[in-house]
């Protein structure tokens, strides 16, 4: 069996501080990455066999390690897979998608319900958000969504160690109801966008009646620095990111199911679908593996250690017997 190519189109990858970042002067479109992987658990597919598959994510750090697990599975499976990871933004991600330039993406089901499919209806269980947005965005858009993970990167708010232990709360429900005894400590660090959207802080503060004597906007990923510093004593977090895990944050339950279910599941075109159903079979261990706190640590790994999303995402695999290392 001829060992697949691994083609990339992503920039060099490099770490400023904490960010995930990606110079436009880095690789060529046919530079390799430094490693193959071998089939383990999910086995060489002689229908993938030379197509070549271009995988594409998002500019942040859980959509490029979920490319990069993507990628070498399909490798794996005998895929010729082009590399088009870390594409600034949902909305250029999903038209590269649509108009073929790219055939996967990992997508999350609150982002199709809300931004994709113009939807405002609340829906709290993941499975029935999950099960209209495959229906709707297949009939309408041509895009099939394969299954979805318990990876739900959806809002929530969090506290600090020191915050967790002053204020003695679990859930959503409780820290309004101290903060009501305790104004003082109602100050919030928000991301901008989260301050006004309405599936954001103006819904949370009436579906849960929480007091706000102070909110300070931030900009995206400053929130968990400002919290753990002391600037706020609640702030809004990301329920997968790795920085829960390196700085202790606690992560209120959202006891209301106020914020939409963010599951992450891999979309595909119908007709690159129909072309290539053995993708479905490739992926689905993946997506049943899938987690928060796999997430989280992996995440901790790119953001707070400085690993590269490529070696993170081959770890993930091996460890799980997806894939070997070749001998």
């Amino acid at each position: 069996m001829r060992l697949p190519r691994l083609k990339t189109r992503l920039a060099a990858l490099a770490l400023a501080g904490s960010a995930f970042a990606v110079s436009a002067c880095g690789l060529e479109a046919t530079a390799a990455l430094p490693f193959s992987v071998e089939p383990g658990s999910i086995k060489h597919q002689p229908e993938l066999e030379g197509v070549q598959i271009t995988v594409a994510s998002k500019d942040f750090t859980e959509q490029i390690i979920l490319s990069y697990i993507t990628q070498l599975a399909l490798q794996a499976a005998g895929a010729d897979v082009v590399d088009f990871s870390n594409i600034a933004g949902s909305a250029s991600a999903r038209q590269a998608l649509e108009k073929g330039e790219v055939d996967v993406t990992w997508e999350y089901t609150g982002t199709g319900w809300l931004n994709y499919l113009g939807q405002d209806e609340q829906i709290p269980d993941e499975q029935e958000m999950y099960d209209r947005v495959k229906a709707a965005d297949l009939r309408e858009n041509g895009i099939v969504w394969l299954d979805y993970s318990e990876l739900n990167n959806t809002y929530a708010f969090a506290l600090s160690k020191k915050s967790a232990k002053q204020l003695d709360v679990d859930t959503v429900s409780e820290l309004a109801e101290e903060l009501r005894k305790r104004p003082n400590q109602a100050v919030y660090c928000l991301e901008t966008e989260f301050a006004s959207r309405p599936d954001g802080m103006p819904g949370a503060v009436n579906t849960y009646d929480l007091p706000v004597t102070e909110t300070k906007n931030f900009g995206t990923g400053a929130v968990y620095a400002a919290l753990n510093d002391g600037n706020c004593q609640v702030g809004e977090v990301f329920t997968t990111d790795g920085r829960i895990l390196a700085l202790g944050l606690k992560v209120l339950e959202d006891d209301k199911q106020f914020f939409p279910q963010y599951n992450a599941a891999p979309t595909l075109r119908e007709d690159f679908y129909q072309e290539n159903p053995k993708i479905a079979e490739v992926l689905k261990p993946i997506s049943d593996a899938l987690n928060n706190d796999e997430m989280i640590k992996m995440g901790a790994r790119v953001d707070v250690d400085g690993e590269s999303a490529p070696d993170v995402a081959r770890d993930w695999l091996v460890d799980k017997g997806f894939v070997t290392n070749p001998s």
